[in-house]
């Protein structure tokens, strides 16, 4: 009975072993979503940002330094329809090391931010979101947590119409 036991043994030894093999896999799959991290580094974010928020008038005088970008994180549709003239576009939903690496030229690189809740019109394309989940704040978050670290953010409403907006089209409006 001694080698029946010690082979059933050897057997659930080995089925345990196996156990914990699959249930660390399955925990590997899901180290790549990683919410309590999220949270650490929005809250790291947050006294950071709020010392980050500019004018229109200073928002302005950055952009016009070649070293500074402007991104524009909406939709390539609603980036379309309109948006700060000089803007790059890259989708939030699209940002990773690689894309954000091939339009911004170092992770010191003066970075603007804007969405739709920075502006008062609440027309396409910019159509007012819940204050809370405006996109500034998931890309503001996001552009930090790859290691940006010159990032602002246009503090205020504005309209599409005030000339100091210099709101542009890349559609042409006239075949509507």
């Amino acid at each position: 009975m001694g080698a029946k036991r010690n082979t059933i043994l050897g057997i659930l030894t080995i089925a345990a072993f196996i156990g914990c093999g699959l249930m660390a896999n399955a925990q590997e799959r899901d180290s790549f979503i990683d919410y309590d991290g999220f949270l650490a580094v929005s809250g790291e974010v947050q006294a950071y940002r709020a010392g980050r928020l500019v004018s229109l008038v200073d928002f302005n005088e950055m952009k016009d330094d070649p070293d500074t970008i402007i991104l524009d994180s909406r939709s390539p549709g609603a980036f379309a329809q309109g948006h700060i003239d000089g803007a790059i576009n890259v989708n939030f939903s699209d940002f990773t090391d690689d894309k954000l690496a091939a339009v911004i030229p170092s992770r010191t690189t003066r970075i603007l931010i804007y969405c739709n809740n920075n502006f008062e019109d609440n027309v396409a394309p910019i159509m007012l979101k819940s204050a809370p989940l405006a996109l500034n704040v998931p890309t503001f978050i996001n552009l930090y947590g790859y290691g940006y670290t010159n990032i602002y953010e246009l503090k205020g409403m504005h309209s599409i119409q005030d000339p100091e907006i210099n709101w542009v089209s890349d559609l042409d409006l006239s075949e509507h």
